[in-house]
């Protein structure tokens, strides 16, 4: 009589990691291979079953049914010592492309390709990618930044940073700023609608209908955001927008306004509407730190998902559209929850000062001098 194995324990945890790791395109095949055995075991059938169904030896089944029930999950992506391919370049190769990655640049270029730095240092394509991906080094890649030189910036920053993560009692907190120049933008030809095997298609090219102007302001507790579009971003339309905003939260509520420094909101006879309303208080984000304002946040979801893509044969077409989204917006608005501390911000910019001072130690420039001067403060 052939003797009965009983089936391998395994939790409903570790049974939703190992299905994770089966339906995900980046695990190994000797991880995922190992990972059917497991989950054929935990089912009840015979290590013979299981060896036929994935084609291979019964003692490999018998090996890793014992090793995941005596050390567990993680025992499934262990590599025995002396096992496993041997690797074709040591360690001073590999960091000898690495250094040339960080440290170089192809004559009359900004950065490396694969080909290229596969060219000069002898070596495949395909070893440049994966030594990158290993060291997460992408030259292809570049991200932007700029120091604030605010010489209140740590007091703005405070300021700003306080309102998102301890709200005053009884009032109400608006990130307000306008997008300007928004292009009605209508494409050449007619672009292909998206199907199986193939996305949406536009033309590059374009007609410009000309450009409108959203003022925005967004409810930093609700997600709630109250816009309208004007043809110019001047003071006069920045009065008429706080005066909207006045008479959708009426009643004596203080309205904490999270600004930027443009002209248009600094301009003199918007501090004096101020002053004539002081339960609406201005509070300025530093100079160059834009990025503080969470309106900003929102303006990336209003591009991305109905301007960047759309097609408009007109500014009154445009502006329909922008009307559209804050509706649909706002019928289950999804609020911007602020994280980053003032310690973490001042972490962050020391760290960029330091990297800056290295690679520029003898700068002597006076925009320089200052931005240190700020960040230090």
């Amino acid at each position: 009589m052939p003797r009965t194995i009983p089936a391998l324990t395994v939790s409903a945890r570790d049974r939703d990691q190992i299905q994770q790791w089966l339906a995900a395109h980046g695990t190994p095949q000797h991880v995922a291979l190992r990972s059917r055995i497991v989950l054929a075991a935990a089912a009840g059938q015979s290590d013979s079953a299981i060896a036929r169904a994935l084609e291979i030896n019964r003692k490999t089944v018998r090996l890793w049914r014992a090793r995941f029930a005596e050390h567990g999950l993680h025992s499934l992506w262990e590599v025995a010592p002396g096992r496993g391919r041997k690797p074709t370049y040591g360690l001073e190769k590999i960091k000898a492309i690495v250094d040339a990655t960080l440290q170089t640049k192809p004559k009359g270029m900004t950065h490396w390709s694969c080909r290229l730095l596969a060219e000069s240092q002898g070596v495949s394509k395909s070893t440049i990618s994966t030594i990158w991906r290993s060291h997460n080094l992408k030259p292809h890649r570049v991200t932007h930044f700029k120091l604030s030189r605010d010489p209140r910036f740590l007091e703005k920053l405070t300021d700003v940073v306080g309102l998102y993560l301890n709200p005053p009692q009884q009032a109400l907190v608006l990130c307000v700023d306008e997008k300007s120049q928004i292009p009605a933008l209508d494409r050449t030809q007619p672009g292909l609608p998206l199907k199986k095997g193939r996305c949406g298609t536009m033309t590059h090219d374009y007609k410009r209908h000309g450009t409108t102007t959203l003022f925005a302001a967004l409810e930093v507790l609700q997600g709630r955001v109250i816009g309208q579009c004007y043809e110019r971003h001047r003071h006069q339309e920045f009065l008429q927008f706080l005066r909207r905003l006045d008479r959708e939260f009426p009643g004596d509520t203080p309205l904490h306004l999270v600004m930027d420094h443009y002209g248009t909101h600094t301009h003199p006879k918007v501090q004096t509407w101020l002053r004539r309303h002081p339960r609406v208080r201005p509070h300025f984000v530093p100079t160059s730190s834009s990025w503080l304002n969470l309106v900003e946040r929102w303006f990336g979801e209003l591009t991305s998902k109905r301007v960047r893509r759309g097609s408009f044969c007109s500014v009154q077409d445009l502006q329909q559209a922008i009307t559209e989204f804050l509706t649909a917006w706002n019928e289950n608005p999804k609020p911007f929850v602020w994280t980053a501390t003032v310690e973490s911000i001042q972490k962050k910019l020391s760290r960029c000062r330091q990297t800056l001072e290295q690679i520029q130690p003898g700068c002597t420039h006076p925009r320089s001098r200052k931005a240190k001067t700020t960040l230090s403060s």
